[in-house]
């Protein structure tokens, strides 16, 4: 099931492709602007909805696996800035119990975070719930990775520009490195992105993140099973 979704959507993209390389010319500026301000957002809601109907098996048996050895809620949701740093809700599936200290605090991610709960992540299946997000038109398919709304008044100037596009289920920083890249070095690699979008980096970017959620690189940093809270500049 899994490999003929993933049949599918290399067949679109490589489609894609070649119906974009000869509709719009490759190094006229003209077409980045296009591609920023209507095809990108078009093709969102296209791969999305493809995506979610394609998947909804998948999708469904992911869910009776997360109730069944998580509990509920099964969907994991929680506010996260986006475009121009308006907030909106992101879902995900569930990857982690609700376990808490004495005090009644939830533990640190690491101790939360069960071997099933790793293997979503490692295979990014938890993520596969943002594909409704992407239709609704709070992310994108490429784009900065939406992070926590607490790092909002962190920002540099220059670091708040990665709000300058919609967030995006995967990005540069994501396929190059993902959380094993330091907290400056995914900034300057979302805010290059900014600077670069186009339909052929897109493109580059989802042909190598297919590739990397199958040698599950970059999942974790140096220390720890997901990534360290960023505590600013």
């Amino acid at each position: 099931m899994l490999r003929n979704a993933r049949r599918c959507a290399f067949y679109i993209l490589h489609s894609t492709f070649y119906i974009l390389h000869f509709a719009f010319p490759k190094r006229e500026e003209g077409t980045k602007v296009m591609y920023r301000k209507c095809v990108k957002r078009f093709f969102d809601m296209v791969f999305s909805a493809c995506g979610l109907v394609i998947l909804s098996p998948v999708l469904l048996i992911l869910a009776i696996l997360v109730r069944a050895k998580l509990g509920s809620p099964v969907i994991f949701s929680q506010e996260r800035p986006g475009l121009r740093g308006k907030t909106f809700r992101l879902y995900k599936f569930r990857s982690m119990t609700d376990k808490r200290d004495e005090n009644g605090e939830l533990l640190p991610d690491d101790e939360r975070l069960t071997s099933f709960g790793k293997s979503l992540r490692s295979a990014s299946l938890d993520e596969l719930p943002e594909l409704w997000n992407i239709f609704k038109g709070n992310m994108s398919i490429v784009g900065p990775r939406p992070l926590l709304v607490q790092y909002l008044p962190l920002y540099s100037a220059e670091q708040m520009r990665r709000h300058d596009v919609r967030p995006g289920l995967t990005g540069h920083a994501q396929i190059n490195g993902r959380n094993a890249v330091s907290w400056p070095d995914k900034f300057a690699m979302d805010c290059w992105y900014v600077d670069n979008l186009s339909f052929l980096l897109d493109l580059k970017i989802m042909r190598v993140t297919l590739a990397r959620v199958f040698d599950r690189s970059g999942i974790s940093s140096a220390t720890s099973d997901t990534m360290e809270p960023w505590r600013g500049n």
